[in-house]
């Protein structure tokens, strides 16, 4: 502080002289040459330093000619700091914001959310107004328990990984001939290693040849849990009634879902080429 009182001091001096200008720089110049002084390496300057020159940058305008141990920047930002703390200050001395919730209030609503899950924030919130407590609908959000959402229903992905050893698919594709004649594959396929379990051919395929095939394809101690088809009008009442009397399960794809039944689908392209086609043109 003996700097400052010291330039102060010479100021006052310096007032009954005509050239106000060259005596507030010899001033400053001063005042630094006492900061100096004080410190062995780097200057260290004190709030009560920062408040000098704050001050004397708003009473004379050659302050920045003067000014030597910092940059006239600094002496910028620590009058903005100056203005920053003053009104930080004030704003600090009156109640500002919404009054605080009682820790009861939030408890209570934390109750009520978490033993009445179905309940929303505007239910909770007349609730808690027909107790004669009046809060904000976002004071009970920010409170409330979150709701858990339930886990997502199994898909159809699920369903394939759960059950491959127990499924089995059968689809119907065909395969043309030299001699014009178009014949009906019927293709029964293990989903676990993708094994050919039973495969025949006809010419006219109806509901009780297709059934008899599922019948010669598994016999009654190993007849699969589920069976995968699709919605095709030759699985008819006496096919569903000759499965469902071995015990299987059908599972029917959906109508706008062709890959469901993907398995089957790809043995369309592979298997009339190495084994169908060179039988058929034998003939």
């Amino acid at each position: 502080m003996l700097p400052i009182f010291s330039a102060l001091l010479s100021y006052l001096s310096s007032l009954v002289f005509p050239d106000k200008s060259l005596h507030l720089k010899l001033l400053a110049l001063e005042h630094q040459l006492a900061v100096y002084k004080r410190s062995a390496s780097r200057p260290r300057l004190h709030p009560s330093d920062r408040l000098f020159w704050a001050w004397i940058s708003r009473h004379w305008s050659g302050w920045q000619e003067a000014l030597v141990f910092v940059q006239p920047a600094t002496v910028i930002a620590w009058q903005r700091k100056r203005f920053r703390d003053h009104w930080s200050r004030l704003s600090r001395r009156g109640k500002a914001g919404r009054p605080p919730i009682s820790k009861e209030v939030r408890d209570l609503i934390r109750r009520i959310s978490q033993a009445n899950p179905m309940w929303g924030s505007p239910r909770i919130l007349g609730e808690l107004r027909k107790l004669g407590i009046e809060v904000a609908k976002s004071t009970v959000e920010k409170y409330r328990v979150p709701q858990q959402k339930p886990p997502p229903l199994p898909g159809w992905k699920t369903f394939l990984r759960n059950h491959v050893r127990d499924l089995v698919s059968l689809d119907f594709f065909v395969v043309a001939t030299v001699k014009h004649k178009v014949l009906f594959v019927l293709l029964i396929l293990a989903h676990d290693r993708r094994r050919v379990v039973h495969v025949n051919v006809t010419e006219h395929p109806t509901a009780q040849w297709t059934a008899q095939q599922v019948v010669e394809a598994f016999p009654w101690d190993e007849a699969p849990r589920y069976l995968l088809r699709d919605r095709d009008c030759i699985y008819g009442t006496a096919f569903q009634k000759r499965v469902y009397g071995m015990g299987i399960e059908e599972v029917l794809t959906g109508t706008t879902f062709p890959l469901a039944k993907s398995f089957c689908g790809t043995a369309h392209r592979e298997y009339p080429a190495r084994v169908f086609r060179p039988c058929y043109r034998a003939q």
